[in-house]
Parts: structure tokens; sequence; C-alpha cells
């Protein structure tokens, strides 16, 4: 038989050597199963022109690979979420398993490279083909995806894949303007698919940042799940240049400005109900862009004071403080602390027809409707500082200042406070204590501060064990107890257990969850005494601490013995 022609390649040629096909077969099946954008063997099968067990060991011989038997798998055991169900039938390709920073994929057609890195590209991971009947990889397939169909997971409510692919995203300038990007449209269909790919993981796996990061060699994509930095992928590093320009324009950014830093947002509406906001910032680094987003929820402010992890003490010289006409609550703690939600949930409270409230923000990171709120934007001068004033003629209530970074600020907020307003702000230090000595270093009078400040809330965010499969800490000796502080927290050792965490399919290595851990000072006579008289933070923590006011350290250690967190967790966020 003559050999087949120099056009026909892989495992058609194989197919036509053997006898399976002729060459105007073969030639004709290439052309229509590309014009039907199916893969070569999906085609043949489909069509009857080859039957699958003369492909499979045909593609057996050609190669030197055993067939992999497909009727003998458990569709339970298939990673999950490795590749994209589209994907999957789009190149007829299945995943098995993996290892490590390998994906071993189930496919008809080995030679198929552009399927391999297709699904190299959408998982991050080195791909190897595993051969196997075509027929049997079809019901396979179908199997598994109608599995993963019913196991979806609540976390995007209702939505179905048609729903995803057609997101509603826009791009929102600092005037709140909104623009869809039509016309706009730069990147191929698989960057784009691969950032709303990313973006809906962020929020079904409950991310607070996404961190796109390019380097020399490489590339990678971190989410921050529960304070902490996890690995999701790593696209090739010669696209780093397309995806920073994806995310510029979802965010209404100059895509051809590269050399300084740019903010902007976007607006992810999935379903009716439902829309996700993510405040983003680009930073020139040395080999490209670094881009993260911070995925900003509306309902994270709804949550209530009680989903939020203040003791009954505590919460109630947080509310005693709302339910004042006047003087000044301050929010302290390190970026990404929760300080954000705090105020947000304050404002909730306070969010009345009889009250009238104001805002000033940079950026404004969640839109409540009933509060008046104001972006900040230097380049036309509209500073915190000159939005106070303007709320002071606007017949106020209460005040919010996004971030009291000045002096100049902090005394139009002193003086708001004053004179019969009720005034919210944060600033970042350390502890309740650093706070006030933070504004005397500012250059605000003791005598405003002693008098104007209520209460100060310094806060950080623990991760909170999961409920499933925590297991009593029975290995802490007494005098590591001892050493650590438990002594000092108030609770008898009888009555409390320690817990470590241990990792299950419900929740990430332990811990489901963040929980907030506060420091919660009302400024009291005595306190207000040692500011006037010039006492420094260690002074007044002092005096904190024998009002009976419980500091950072000794509330992380009373949620370790509630079993709320870990020992382990309470010394990430509080040990010195």
């Amino acid at each position: 038989m003559n050999a087949p022609s120099p056009q026909i390649s892989g495992l058609a040629r194989r197919l036509v050597k053997d006898g399976l096909l002729t060459e105007d077969l073969a030639k004709n099946a290439i052309g229509q199963a590309a014009k039907e954008k199916k893969p070569l063997v999906q085609y043949l099968i489909a069509g009857g022109t080859v039957d699958a067990d003369a492909i499979a060991n045909a593609a057996s011989e050609e190669f030197g690979t055993p067939l992999f038997d497909l009727a003998s798998l458990n569709v339970e055991s298939i990673p999950q979420d490795s590749i994209d169900r589209k994907l999957i039938n789009k190149h007829q390709a299945l995943p098995l398993y993996r290892r490590g920073n390998r994906l071993f994929v189930a496919m008809a057609d080995p030679t198929n490279l552009h399927a391999l890195d297709e699904i190299k590209f959408q998982s991050g991971c080195s791909t190897e083909a595993i051969l196997v009947h075509g027929d049997k990889l079809s019901i396979a397939i179908d199997k598994f995806l109608n599995a993963q169909e019913e196991s979806i997971g609540d976390a995007l409510g209702d939505l179905d894949d048609e729903a995803l692919e057609d997101l509603d995203i826009q791009a929102v300038d600092e005037d709140g303007a909104k623009d869809d990007g039509s016309g706009k449209e730069a990147d191929e269909a698989p960057i784009v698919k691969f950032i709303n790919k990313v973006l809906l993981d962020a929020i079904k796996g409950g991310a607070s940042d996404i961190h796109f990061e390019p380097y020399e060699k490489a590339y990678r994509v971190r989410f921050r799940t529960d304070g902490i930095l996890q690995e999701v992928a790593r696209p090739p590093v010669n696209l780093s240049t397309r995806l920073a320009a994806r995310l510029k324009v979802m965010s209404q950014m100059d895509i051809s400005e590269r050399r300084v830093p740019q903010d902007g947002r976007i607006k992810m509406k999935i379903s009716k109900s439902r829309a996700i906001d993510f405040r983003v910032n680009t930073l020139p680094t040395l080999f490209g862009e670094k881009i993260v987003l911070r995925i900003l929820d509306p309902s994270s402010a709804k949550l209530g004071i009680d989903a939020l992890g203040y003791e009954d003490a505590q919460k109630k010289i947080f509310m005693d403080a709302l339910a004042q006409p006047q003087g000044m609550i301050l929010v302290t703690g390190p970026t990404g602390s929760g300080k954000t939600v705090s105020l947000y949930t304050g404002l909730n409270i306070l969010n009345t027809p009889e009250i009238n409230i104001s805002t000033a923000e940079d950026p404004v990171e969640i839109n409540l409707e009933g509060i008046n709120q104001v972006q900040m934007n230097t380049k036309v001068g509209l500073t915190f500082a000159e939005a106070l004033r303007s709320f002071l003629r606007q017949d106020p209530d209460v005040v919010m200042v996004g971030e009291i970074r000045d002096l100049e600020t902090a005394e139009i907020g002193i003086k708001a406070a004053q004179t019969g307003h009720l005034v919210l702000s944060t600033l970042h230090t350390n502890s309740a204590p650093e706070t006030l000595t933070r504004l005397l270093n500012m250059g605000v009078p003791a005598f405003n501060v002693a008098t104007t400040v209520s209460i100060i809330i310094a806060q950080r965010l623990a991760r909170r064990l999961c409920s499933n499969c925590k297991k009593p800490a029975t290995d802490i000796p007494d005098e590591i107890l001892t050493e650590e502080g438990f002594d000092e927290i108030g609770i008898p050792r009888s009555e409390f257990e320690l817990h470590h965490p241990v990792g299950c399919a419900q929740c990430n290595n332990g811990y489901k969850g963040r929980v907030g851990v506060y420091e919660v000072v009302r400024i009291t006579p005595k306190i207000s005494s040692i500011i006037m008289e010039g006492g420094n933070s260690i002074d007044i923590a002092k005096a904190a601490k024998a009002e009976g006011f419980n500091n950072l350290r000794i509330s992380a250690l009373r949620k370790a013995a509630w079993g709320v967190t870990s020992l382990e967790e309470a010394n990430r966020v509080t040990k010195d």
C-alpha cells in the first residue's frame, strides 16, 4: 500500500498506514473535524468511520503507549476544577489524577498538542496524555460532568455555566461612571476566560485579595484566603503583559501606561441580587506590572455586630459609644485587619431615616444605601480635610473619615466631635494606647484628645478553627500555658479546652473563616488624666489593664480558650 501523503500526520497517518482509512477519507475527516471544531478521533467515532477499539489499538502501537481502561475509573477520584468543563468538552480530554505539579489527562489522540497546551495554561500544571478508548472516554466525560453539576457548591448561588459565561462585568471610574469596555477588547478569548475564572474561583473560595505577580522566569496568581496567601495558578510568563492589559481594560485604566501605579474598580454582577466589587491597583515591578484586586463584598458590611467576634463587654462599650450624640470613635490596626468592616457595621447600626451620615473615604470600598459617601480625589483638591469642612456645612449627625493621616484632618475631626457630631475614623497603629500617643505626636493638644475621644478599638483578624475537624489539644503542658499568659485571661483552666487545626474537605488546612480579636478601650477619667499629664502609651496601657480592658493578647488567648481559634493562630496575630 502507498505511504500516506506528507500533509497527513499524527494518528491520521497511522490509520491510513494500517488501512483503516483512505487518504481521501483522512483528508476529508481532518477538514470536517476542524470545521466542526471537534477532535479528529471524536469526529471519526461519531460518524462511524472507524471503530473506537481500532483507533485505540492503532494509537497504542504508534506511540508505544499502553491503554488505560476507563471502565474502572471512579469519577469521584478525578481532581475537581483542574480543567474547565468547556475545555473538557472541546478537546475530549478528562483529568485523571495529579502528582505534584503534573496533571495526567485521558485522551484518545495524544498527538493533540494544542489541547495539551490549552489545558496546561488553564490548569497551571504540566500535562501528560494518557491513551484511552475514544468511546469510553465520551461516556466517562458525560459521567464526570453530570456528577460535577450535581455537586456544585452554594457559594455562587444557583448560577449555571451559561450564567457564568454571561457575567456582567463593568469598570467603574472615580466618579462612579460605568463602562462595559465595548470596543476595547484587545485580548484573546483564553485570556478573558482565564481572568473570569480566577475572579469567580476567588469569590467561590472566600478570598479577600487576588495577586497577579510577574517575575523574570515565572508568573503566579495567589489568593489571600482567611488572611493567608496561597498560590492557585502559574500561567506562562510570556502572557504577563496580556493578563495585565485585560485587567486594566476591565478596570478602565490606561493600558499604555506601565510606568506608574494606577487604581481602578470592577463591578461583577453575578446574579440579579448579588454584585461583587473589586478594587484594583497596579504596581510597576522589575519584570512587569503586579496587580492586586481587593474583593469587596457588600454583604460583609451587613453581617451585624454579633458576627464580628466582640466579647459581651466589648460589644456593650461599642454600642454605648454609638448611642452618644457626640464624641470620636477610633478603630486601629494594620491593613487587612477588618477596620472597614467594623466602621461599616457601626454605620449600619446608625443608618436610620432620622440621622444624616456622611463619609469621606479613599477609596469608597462598599456602597451603602442611605449614607452619603464621598470619594477622595487629590488631583482636584478633594482631601479628607476639605471633605470634612464641607460636611460641617451639610448638617451632619454622624461623620466617618476613612483615615486620619495628618494634623489638619485630625483637628477638623476633633472640632466636629466637640460641636455635637459623632465622628468615626481609623488610624494605623498597633494598639489602643499607641493610638492616643499617635494623635499627640501629630500635634493634637492633649486636652482635645482627652476630652473628645470616646473609645478606641484595636483589632486583628484570626483564622477560625473548622468546627468539623478541630481536635482537642491535650499535648500542651501547664508550664507552656502559664508562659503564654493563660493565667491572666480570667478563665479557670478547668473550664476551657484548647484545640488544634486538622484539615478536612470543608475547610482550609483546619480553618474556615475568620474572627475578630479586639482591644476595646473606653477613655475613662483615669486615662484622661494620664493623657493630660503627658503620659506615654505604656502608662496608658497599664491604666487600661487596671480598668479591666483586655488587650489584644488576652482577647486572642480567650478566643483560643473557647475553641474559636488555635493557640498557634493567637500567637501569629498577637504575639510580639
